[in-house]
Formats: C-alpha cells, sequence, structure tokens
C-alpha cells in the first residue's frame, strides 16, 4: 500500500494539464518549427474533481488537486470526513457527482461490482467537457461506450489502462485529440524503490515483534 501512490497523482495531474494546457498542439508545432498561439487554454483553478476511490491512490490526488485551487469530491463505500476531499459521498451518489465535476479521476479496484461501471449509462451524466482519468483498471470502463463519447468530443481522456493491453494498434482512440494514451505506466517513478523497501521493513519488523 502507497508504493506506487505519488506517481500516479503526478500522472493523473500531469494529463488533465497537458490536455488543458493543449500541450499537443504546441508539440507539434515546435516540430514544424511553427510559432503559433493558442488562446483557447483552460485553467485547473476553480474546477470541480471527483476522484472515485479515496484510498492511498485516490488520497494522493486529491492533495495535489486541491493545492491546485480545485474543490475535490469524493466517492467511495465509506463515507467519511478526510482533510483532503470537501466532501466523500456513497457510491450510491455517484451520478450525481460526476454530472457536475469537469474533473474525473479513477482509482478503484477492478471486482466484480465495479467491472464495466463506466458503462454508457454512466458515461451520459459525465457533465460535458469534462477529463475522465484512468489509472486503475482498463476494465472498469466499457472501450466502445468511452469510445463513443469521445469520438463525438463531449468529453476528453487521460487513459493509462484498457480493458485489452496492449491496446490494439487499430484502435480508433490512438487517432483522437482529445485522449491521452499511455502503456499502463503511471505507477513509475524513481521513488517505488525505496519506498516498496520500507513497506517490506515495516512488515518484516511487525512479523518479527509477533
Amino acid at each position: 500500500r502507497g508504493v506506487y501512490s505519488i506517481p500516479m497523482a503526478e500522472y493523473a495531474l500531469s494529463g488533465v494539464l497537458a490536455l488543458y494546457k493543449k500541450q499537443r498542439f504546441f508539440t507539434e508545432n515546435q516540430k514544424a518549427r511553427r510559432w503559433e498561439k493558442e488562446r483557447n487554454l483552460l485553467e485547473l483553478y476553480g474546477k470541480k474533481v471527483c476522484i472515485l476511490g479515496c484510498g492511498s491512490v485516490g488520497t494522493e490526488c486529491a492533495k495535489r488537486f486541491e493545492v491546485m485551487g480545485c474543490t475535490v469530491f469524493g466517492i467511495d463505500p465509506i463515507v467519511r470526513e478526510h482533510k483532503n476531499f470537501f466532501c466523500i459521498y456513497h457510491t450510491d451518489d455517484m451520478k450525481d457527482v460526476l454530472g457536475k465535476s469537469d474533473i474525473v479521476i479513477i482509482t478503484l479496484p477492478l471486482t466484480e461490482a465495479t467491472r464495466g461501471m463506466f458503462n454508457a449509462e454512466v458515461l451520459g451524466v459525465v457533465k460535458d467537457g469534462a477529463v475522465i482519468v484512468n489509472i486503475a483498471r482498463g476494465a472498469l470502463i466499457k472501450t466502445e461506450a468511452v469510445k463513443g463519447e469521445l469520438k463525438s468530443g463531449r468529453i476528453s481522456a487521460v487513459l493509462d489502462v484498457f480493458e485489452e493491453e496492449p491496446l490494439n494498434k487499430d484502435s480508433e482512440l490512438w487517432g483522437l485529440d482529445n485522449v491521452i494514451i499511455t502503456p499502463h505506466n503511471s505507477f513509475v517513478g524513481e521513488g517505488n524503490g525505496e519506498r516498496m523497501s520500507n513497506v517490506i521493513m515495516k512488515n518484516l519488523g511487525n512479523y518479527i515483534e509477533v
């Protein structure tokens, strides 16, 4: 627990910022040595963020978006107060929160209850213009359902995981400008080794004490 939370949270923040600040547009212009301004950039400040799953990864995400001036809501089976969340709602209230959130970050575990949770019905209530970030498991989102929403341009996405991995080379997702795709890579960070060692040593210490 907690070994990969920091790089995953940083990935979520950087992915949303890359979309908000049109990083792809400027990268392509740099390659072409083209000087062209873009006036349609967005700010994180004041945005509403919904984080599904308020465990270690979700909490690290909440810390980073909160400090950027966002209002952070949580969705979790256990309703509780938490200093990094404006409010944590029960899973049953998910649709109401999705409808008012500018950014949706999925950090839920994959279970029989959560498999395919983001189907056409749920994606349909997501706020227009929202960004969906999936750093959990690909099977939480129905690929065909999210593809339809993305192709319409109604929402954008940062996707690190997919129902089938690796993502098929023929998938239409590759060619969409409103999608950032990475190969299940969000957990990578240079601090993982030290954090893993600390967890192992703590567990060994607890075992010896018992």
